[in-house]
C-alpha cells in the first residue's frame, strides 16, 4: 500500500482554508461484523480523497456503526467524514456519539436528518427523530465552542469540530434566495456537500447565488458522480430527490461505445471545470453501485487540475 500523497498531510479543513480545491468521496459500511470488509472500501481511496464520507444507516438499512466505522477508516490513513442522522437517536444518545467522534480524533462531521424508515428494508422501525438536523447541529457547535452540553452540563476535553450539511444544488430563479442553507449556516455549518449536480453551468449559477446572498464563506462542495449508462443516470434523476443530470449528459452516454468510461471521463471533464469556478471549493464524488470508479477518478482529475 503506497503512503499518502504529501499533499494530502494535512486536515479538509486546513486544505481548504488555504485555498486547495478538494475531492471528497463516499463509503457505506457494509452489513458486516468484520473491519476489513469496512478497511476493503476505504484502502482504495487512501492518498487519494482529501476526506471520505462515512454514511450512517444510507437508505435507513442497517450497517456498521457509523462511529465506529468513522474511527476503524481513520486509524487506517483515510480522514473520515462522519455522517450523523436524527433518525435513531435521541438527543442523549446523539450527544454521546459526538463525545465519542471527538475521543476518537473524527472531526469532520455531517449532520443531517436522516432517510425515514418506510425508504428501509425495516419499514416498522421506529423513528426518533428527536432533534433534527438544525439543533443538532446547534449542539455540536456548543460542544466545540463552550465546552458544554445543551443542559449546560461542562464536558471535559476538546471536540474540535468541523461542521457540514447537506444542501440541494438549484439554478436559482429571480429573486431565489437559499434560506434552508442560510438556516444551517446560521446553525455552525461551515461546510456543504450538495446532492448530485452534472451540470457545471447549474453549479455556476448556484455558487453564484450563495455569495450574492451573503453565504460566501461556507465552503462548497458540489456532489457528482462518474455516471455508469444512461439508464443509472435516468434512474438517479427520477429516485434520488434534487439530482440534476441535464439530457445532453444522459444522450453521450448513450451514444458512448463504453458507457461507463464515457461516465468517467464526463466526471473528470466535470471537475476540472468547476475546480475553475468562482465559489466551488471542492466535489464531492458518491458512485452508487460504481465505487470502484471513484479511485481512477481522482486520480485523473489531479492530473488536471494541479
Amino acid at each position: 500500500m503506497n503512503d499518502p500523497s504529501p499533499s494530502l498531510a494535512t486536515s479538509l479543513e486546513e486544505r481548504l482554508r488555504a485555498g486547495a480545491f478538494v475531492m471528497t468521496a463516499e463509503i457505506v459500511p457494509p452489513l458486516s461484523c468484520e473491519a476489513a470488509d469496512l478497511l476493503a472500501k476505504a484502502h482504495p481511496l487512501r492518498g487519494l480523497a482529501d476526506a471520505v464520507n462515512v454514511t450512517d444507516g444510507a437508505g435507513a438499512n442497517v450497517h456498521l456503526s457509523a462511529v465506529t466505522a468513522a474511527a476503524l477508516v481513520k486509524g487506517a490513513g483515510v480522514e473520515p467524514i462522519l455522517q450523523l442522522t436524527c433518525r435513531d437517536r435521541n438527543r442523549i444518545a446523539l450527544q454521546s456519539e459526538l463525545l465519542a467522534a471527538a475521543a476518537t480524533g473524527v472531526h469532520n462531521l455531517l449532520l443531517l436528518t436522516g432517510d425515514k424508515p418506510e425508504a428501509g428494508d425495516q419499514p416498522d422501525a421506529k423513528a426518533v427523530f428527536d432533534l433534527d438536523s438544525l439543533t443538532l447541529m446547534e449542539t455540536a457547535r456548543a460542544l466545540r465552542d463552550r465546552g458544554e452540553l445543551p443542559s449546560g452540563k461542562k464536558v471535559d476535553g476538546r471536540a474540535p469540530f468541523f461542521l457540514g450539511a447537506a444542501d440541494l444544488p438549484v439554478d436559482p430563479p429571480p429573486g431565489w434566495l437559499p434560506e434552508s442553507l442560510a438556516r444551517k449556516v446560521a446553525a455552525g455549518a461551515q461546510f456543504v456537500q450538495t446532492q448530485f449536480c452534472m451540470d457545471a453551468g447549474v453549479a455556476r449559477r448556484y455558487a453564484a447565488a450563495l455569495r450574492d446572498a451573503g453565504l460566501s464563506e461556507i465552503f462548497l462542495l458540489i456532489g457528482i458522480s462518474p455516471l455508469r449508462s444512461a439508464r443509472a443516470a435516468r434512474w438517479m434523476r427520477h429516485h434520488l430527490y434534487g439530482t440534476i443530470i441535464p439530457d445532453s449528459a444522459i444522450a453521450r452516454l448513450e451514444a458512448a461505445a463504453d458507457p461507463r468510461a464515457e461516465g468517467r471521463r464526463m466526471c473528470i471533464d466535470l471537475i476540472a471545470e468547476l475546480s475553475e469556478t468562482p465559489g466551488v471549493a471542492g466535489v464531492h464524488i458518491m458512485a452508487p453501485g460504481n465505487d470502484q470508479a471513484v479511485p481512477a477518478v481522482i486520480a485523473e482529475a489531479r492530473k488536471q487540475i494541479r
